[in-house]
């Protein structure tokens, strides 16, 4: 096993990673919350949003920082663009069908970043990358802050939005019963609409940040939503809160997996399994939480 030494400046990247995976998470939430649909594409949409980004940085004059707002942009079009053309067809299916759609969208623009951007080293630098702090051996650069920092952020003010807001408690009431609040005169699709943008401007966001964090890699990039999915997951589609914890966990866990070469052994070291994570703590956190409500319903009936 590693020294407590080692596990440092995985402990720095696991936050950062969670606090992106928890920013992906709620995008998911609120999305299903409003519409019924997990957005199976949400991280194919941010990658192809980044490698767009990091062609008009290295291939052409757009500065910096308007390529960074066309990534967070298109991931927001073609979101709302998804949800206006698909989302009425399919609001009366179940979410199986709704989730399956998503997954071919995941699928085009996994084949379209495939031919467009053939698989080889990219790296995307953000000016962030360049600054930071170094704490005895582990540099914490403000990437690695914001990923953190903005996760946490973006849960407080979302749940703040949703609570407060008029919007906010439209899209609440449309996860209570779509129907009735068609009835009472909410402008339903407008409301479905402003979910679909802002979970593409979240996943805009968050790719890019995990382009810079992680690597700049359609494949990567599109099916690091399964941790992101973890988390909702693990909130059971539902808070806020416990998807924000919970992608950190995720995050957390993954990161420290990762230096562990030789335990248990060599040949099976836990390592090898990091990726097993999202996975592993999904399916024990939703058995205890069944486990919870059947025994709280049996002790009601008793």
């Amino acid at each position: 096993m590693p020294s407590f030494e080692d596990f440092k400046p995985f402990v720095v990247s696991g936050l950062s990673l969670g606090g992106v995976f928890a920013l992906s998470g709620v995008g998911l939430v609120v999305l299903y919350r409003a519409t019924g649909v997990l957005n199976l594409a949400f991280g194919a949409i941010g990658g192809m949003g980044a490698l767009i980004s990091w062609t008009l940085i290295n291939h052409t004059g757009f500065p910096d920082w308007a390529s960074y707002l066309v990534c967070i942009a298109f991931g927001g079009l073609v979101t709302l663009g998804y949800g206006l053309f698909f989302g009425p067809l399919l609001a009366g299916r179940d979410p199986l069908v709704k989730a399956v759609g998503t997954l071919g969208l995941m699928l085009i623009l996994l084949g379209v970043m495939s031919y467009l951007w053939p698989p080889k080293s990219r790296s995307m630098l953000l000016p962030t990358a360049d600054w930071g702090y170094q704490i005895g051996i582990v540099r914490i650069t403000w990437t690695q802050i914001i990923g953190l920092g903005f996760g946490i952020l973006m849960t407080v003010l979302i749940g703040t939005f949703l609570r407060f807001t008029k919007l906010g408690t439209a899209m609440r009431a449309l996860a209570n019963d779509r129907e009735i609040t068609a009835t009472l005169g909410v402008p339903v699709r407008r409301v479905e609409a402003a979910a679909w943008l802002g979970s593409g401007l979240i996943a805009g966001i968050a790719g890019l940040l995990l382009s810079n964090l992680v690597s700049l890699d359609a494949v990567t990039l599109s099916f690091l939503v399964i941790s992101s999915l973890a988390a909702a997951l693990i909130a059971r589609l539902n808070s806020l809160t416990i998807t924000l914890l919970a992608g950190i966990v995720v995050g957390l866990v993954n990161a420290l997996l990762t230096p562990v070469f030789e335990w248990p052994s060599s040949d099976y070291s836990l390592s090898n399994f990091r990726d097993m994570t999202p996975f592993v703590l999904a399916t024990v956190a939703l058995l205890w939480l069944a486990r919870r409500r059947v025994v709280s319903i049996s002790r009601t009936d008793g």
